[in-house]
């Protein structure tokens, strides 16, 4: 019976400290829980693609989205419109941003984000908090404060140096993935997919999609790259477009 029970003891530890283990095994395999994504574009390639849209037309080389990743938006996962008025939904989905609810803001939180999003020059802002905003159970201040956070730290970090310092040159899934890496710790960039779009002859990237795991305004960017799940990386090779079209 004592043989038994040291035996019984011995299978209990084992499976305790395969739980302990588990989630640090899956981390590190990439195996974590996306919950939100982080969209930043690359905004020259965008103008691209769409030279008409205001924030293109008054896109200029010394602009701060010339060298830098724009914001895009951060979306939770599978959700969509949570309690918005169904002619809010229908005039989001055919484009009438315009004829969206005013986002208010903080006057610092609405420079910051017209300086990364260039998008608000087309009311984009309004269309990212009725189908996304509304989904993450926060204000529209805190909302947008929170994706800002985001994406200075992308911006400041080792994926956006490699960017600028190859505009008008390629970049590969390599590179991108290195300097993720490096900026947010091993296997970050098993969470990012690189997205491209063909220009002519001319591969270029239009953005990069980061996977997020749970987490507040209070959490690190790495921190939550590192509690996402992994991803494909989908292209693995694009130019680096510089502003005006080519």
């Amino acid at each position: 019976m004592k043989r038994r029970n040291n035996c019984f003891a011995f299978a209990l530890s084992l499976v305790a400290g395969m739980a302990l283990c588990a989630p640090i095994q899956a981390q590190e395999n990439g195996r974590g829980k996306t919950t939100s994504i982080l969209a930043a574009s690359w905004q020259p390639a965008f103008c691209e693609t769409k030279p008409g849209k205001p924030e293109c037309k008054s896109q200029t080389a010394d602009r701060y989205d010339a060298n830098h990743f724009a914001l895009h938006g951060l979306w939770p996962m599978r959700k969509n419109y949570c309690g918005v008025d169904q002619a809010d939904i229908d005039a989001d989905k055919k484009g009438r941003w315009t004829d969206l609810p005013e986002v208010k803001l903080s006057a610092a939180t609405r420079d910051a984000l017209d300086k990364l999003m260039p998008g608000t020059q087309s009311a984009l802002e309004r269309h990212e908090w009725i189908k996304h905003g509304t989904c993450t159970n926060l204000s529209q201040e805190a909302y947008f404060s929170e994706a800002i956070a985001l994406m200075d730290a992308l911006n400041t970090s080792k994926v956006s140096a490699l960017f600028a310092a190859n505009v008008g040159k390629a970049v590969t899934q390599d590179q991108v993935q290195s300097a993720f890496d490096e900026s947010f710790g091993a296997g970050a960039g098993r969470r990012v997919k690189m997205r491209c779009e063909q220009d002519g002859d001319r591969r270029i990237v239009t953005e990069l999609t980061i996977g997020l795991g749970d987490g507040d305004a209070k959490t690190s960017l790495a921190d939550r790259i590192q509690a996402a799940g992994g991803t494909k990386f989908d292209c693995n090779q694009g130019i680096v477009d510089p502003v005006g079209l080519q």
